[in-house]
């Protein structure tokens, strides 16, 4: 799957809620791929603000198991059945990826440019976005599935405590990944001519 063009691992990245606890690559090319994109990936005014964690093992159940308990806080039992299923989903996986803003890069930068101030957090999310979806495209050519979920920032308190992590970080999105074990269904396309504007 490493010799993928571009366009392929965009048409094949999905997301997928069926992954196991196998990896087809080592902890160390994970890690490689991680960091690669950090550092590759662009951002305004260079502010390089990503902050990435890896969680693997038992620091990726942990994650899992923090978010369950958290959520059982809140939704009815009557109801937990569906949500239980869904966080046991993420755990079974193999690791999973938090991806974080450090706004206090943020915070500096909106000091040093006021009348960029309000754009900062805007550009921000962009960049991580952008390396959301690097590391999606570069987990799923190495073999994983994939998915981004959002339970910030109902779990973002525990999170830091759990890893000790600066609290200036702002949790952003977690990525699950693992083996897959199914295919996503097919996905539905807009038809471009409704999405794209061509001049020329």
């Amino acid at each position: 799957m490493k010799d993928m063009n571009l366009f392929q691992l965009m048409e094949k990245r999905r997301s997928y809620y069926g992954i196991e606890k196998k990896s087809p690559v080592s902890d160390q090319e994970i890690r490689e791929i991680i960091e690669h994109a950090v550092k590759y990936v662009p951002s305004a005014f260079n502010s390089q603000s990503a902050r990435v964690v890896l969680l693997l093992g038992e620091n990726h159940d942990a994650l899992w198991e923090i978010t369950r308990e958290t959520l059982r806080k809140i939704v009815p039992a009557d109801s937990f059945a569906s949500t239980d299923a869904k966080i046991d989903g993420f755990k079974g996986g193999y690791g999973t990826v938090l991806f974080f803003e450090d706004e206090e890069v943020i915070e500096n930068l909106q000091n040093q440019y006021s009348l960029y101030k309000d754009n900062f957090p805007v550009w921000s999310l962009q960049s991580s976005g952008m390396l959301q979806y690097t590391i999606w495209l570069a987990l799923e050519g190495a073999g994983f599935g994939a998915s981004l979920q959002h339970y910030n920032p109902l779990i973002d308190d525990e999170v830091k405590a759990k890893w000790n992590l600066p609290k200036k970080w702002k949790l952003i999105a977690q990525m699950p990944f693992g083996a897959p074990t199914s295919e996503p269904g097919e996905k539905d396309f807009a038809p471009l001519e409704s999405r794209v504007k061509v001049f020329s």
